[in-house]
């Protein structure tokens, strides 16, 4: 018997996009705070359903989007950083740096997430694990054998997190 068929859906649409500011920290070194232009790309690797589909084109374009519109004008900042400290201080977020400088934002203005640099790679890694429990719970139970996304920091430049199922 022949193994079964795999496909692929890939939306990258130009309005997946986020613009942000950052600066990537570890211990000795810290960037100045700058920002990109985001643009993200979603792979999904599955067999085909029973409706002819891997996924729905549309889902795929309205959950990315959702996610991007989430990061968009906004600053990010690692909440699992070694060397940062972060504080919400009255309608604000404070950060120190190991070498003692800081940073106040509104609060509003900042994405507070769940990583340990603002690196494009580890955006990819958030943006993946976001899109996987999104799709999981809207999907109606499909089995997907991969999930990839891509964050292009520049155009040329773009990390990719993949998830084998």
């Amino acid at each position: 018997m022949p193994a079964p068929q795999r496909y692929s859906v890939v939306v990258a649409k130009d309005y997946l996009k986020f613009s942000a500011a950052h600066f990537i920290a570890y211990p000795g070194f810290r960037e100045p705070l700058h920002g990109h232009n985001y643009q993200v790309s979603v792979r999904i690797d599955a067999e085909l359903g029973p409706d002819g589909y891997v996924l729905d084109f549309g889902l795929v374009k309205r959950v990315a989007h959702e996610l991007c519109r989430e990061l968009d004008e906004r600053v990010l900042l690692p909440l699992e950083s070694d060397c940062l400290t972060t504080a919400r201080t009255e309608g604000a977020v404070e950060v120190v740096t190991a070498d003692g400088d800081r940073f106040r934002f509104p609060e509003r203005d900042v994405r507070l997430l769940p990583i340990a640099h603002s690196s494009a790679e580890e955006l990819a890694a958030y943006l993946l694990a976001r899109l996987r429990d999104a799709l999981r719970a809207e999907a109606g139970g499909r089995a997907f054998a991969s999930l990839e996304v891509g964050v292009a920091e520049a155009p040329g430049q773009v990390a990719y997190c993949r998830e084998a199922f």
